[in-house]
């Protein structure tokens, strides 16, 4: 039996990062994944896919070019399910492939096989060949991700009632696609078909989506897909899902209505990847959807050498904080002082539009009984909006009456997702009302909003002020 410093289950953004940074301390690591490449869920079935396909799905539909040349622009007018996987087999083999050097480079040793407990200490990996080993760790970090949750009332098929993962592999396009589940997932593949002209009908239990997005933000968005004629049947429960004669697919809802389409994407929620790890042997235990319980500081379970992170310990499962979870709970685990990470992270929706979010909601700071104000801007405000043909899109400020200081950042639209860094570094950095003001922000450039939105809260601030002294 070989035994390592650290052995690592899992190559997804977690398991990778851990398993390089305690590399780069000196120490002898083993990442065991059970996929036949190296990566994980974020490169093979869900991050990397699902953003590969939003942007080749953008480029050849000229999504971007619509607000000039009208909604019946196409860079290419029969678009295939191949012309969608193509850039995506492109994409999948670069990442893999930067990942395998990053391996070689800091002497990671990895295996393919399917790991499980023997011991708190022993894992047995059965490899595809049949072959066993046995490997020891002195600590031991699961980064084994999730995977879709697939309830027994829905006949998954593969083809035309599927759920997230296997979606990345149809045959054909559907015309119409009916999505159960409103969640980050569910939103990014409704509002990707929406944007390849297929008739997207969303269906969810729940009144509102996206409950932890700042209100105002959901509304221009959700304002925005109905414009383009998706339909959001909210409030309302799947209760039945039936694959017809013809091919078609009927989905009957608690309230009576019958909903028939084309295909089904059944995205309502994943479940932690440990059915396989035996987790009882090493004196573990999951909830009830396959999550691990661990100290949010140092990432450990409740056997203090054994580890998780990522998606598999839940919220809020992104890929760049499952990253820097696997970076501290790999410095804990070696003995290395691991710095706090900061306060604000930004969070990305990859829907059509992009949302980007870091810091407080304002109903969060309602909440708290903060005094505030907000500035808004809309990129079509922006000589650089303009000049992309943008009549959509959003950036919300919200900053202390007290301290001035910027409490939140929220944007919808176009570059979302880039565009946060700039507030995430204001909020960081405790930044204040003043630096949107007197900064200069490159022009033409959607960045200019940050100075919209600071000069329209500061207006407001001062218009406050002014008011209290008289």
């Amino acid at each position: 039996m070989q035994q390592f410093d650290l052995v690592v289950v899992g190559s997804g953004p977690a398991g990778r990062r851990g398993a390089i940074q305690a590399a780069k301390l000196g120490h002898k690591v083993l990442v065991i994944e059970q996929g036949k490449r190296v990566g994980g869920v974020s490169v093979h079935t869900g991050t990397i896919p699902s953003k590969t396909l939003r942007e080749t799905a953008l480029n050849l539909t000229g999504w971007r070019e619509r607000g000039f040349y009208g909604r019946s622009y196409r860079v290419k007018d029969e678009i295939s399910a191949d012309d969608l996987r193509r850039r995506l087999i492109i994409t999948l083999d670069h990442e893999v492939d930067v990942l395998e050097h990053q391996f070689a480079r800091n002497r990671v040793q990895h295996v393919r096989g399917k790991a499980s407990f023997l011991s708190p200490d022993t894992l047995q990996v059965v490899k595809d060949d049949g072959e066993v080993l046995h490997v020891g760790g002195t600590s031991i970090l699961l980064a084994v991700g999730t995977k879709p949750y697939r309830p027994a009332n829905i006949p998954f098929d593969g083809k035309v009632i599927l759920d997230s993962d296997e979606l990345l592999d149809i045959e054909e396009l559907p015309r119409s696609l009916a999505v159960i589940g409103a969640g980050v997932i569910g939103i990014e593949y409704a509002t990707i078909f929406s944007a390849l002209d297929a008739k997207v009908t969303v269906i969810d239990p729940k009144p509102t989506i996206l409950d932890f997005i700042d209100r105002e933000i959901v509304e221009d968005f959700t304002y925005q897909l109905r414009d383009r004629g998706m339909k959001l049947m909210l409030g309302t429960r799947a209760e039945k899902v039936v694959k017809l004669d013809d091919g078609k697919c009927s989905i009957t809802l608690d309230n009576g209505r019958v909903v028939i389409c084309d295909m089904v994407l059944y995205a309502a929620g994943r479940m932690g990847a440990t059915d396989t790890l035996h987790l009882s042997a090493a004196g573990l235990e999951a909830d009830d959807r396959g999550r691990m319980r661990v100290n949010p500081e140092t990432f450990q379970t409740t056997v203090p050498h054994i580890y998780a992170a990522g998606d598999v310990v839940g919220f809020p499962s992104l890929a760049s904080t499952s990253m820097e979870q696997g970076r501290i709970a790999a410095r804990v685990a070696v003995g290395a002082i691991a710095k706090e990470p900061q306060k604000y992270f930004p969070y990305g929706i990859y829907a059509v539009p992009e949302i980007s979010t870091c810091g407080l909601t304002e109903e969060e700071v309602k909440e708290r009984g903060i005094p505030y104000e907000c500035g808004i801007a809309r990129f079509r405000e922006t000589s650089r909006g303009h000049i992309m043909g943008l009549d959509s899109g959003l950036l919300k400020m919200i900053f202390s009456m007290k301290t001035r200081r910027l409490l939140g950042v929220h944007i919808v639209g176009e570059g979302a997702t880039e565009l946060v860094h700039i507030g995430q570094a204001v909020l960081n950095l405790k930044g204040t009302v003043e630096y949107f003001v007197e900064n200069t922000f490159n022009y033409p450039t959607l960045a200019e909003a940050y100075k919209i939105a600071g000069l329209d809260a500061w207006n407001r601030m001062g218009e406050i002020r002014h008011a209290a002294a008289e």
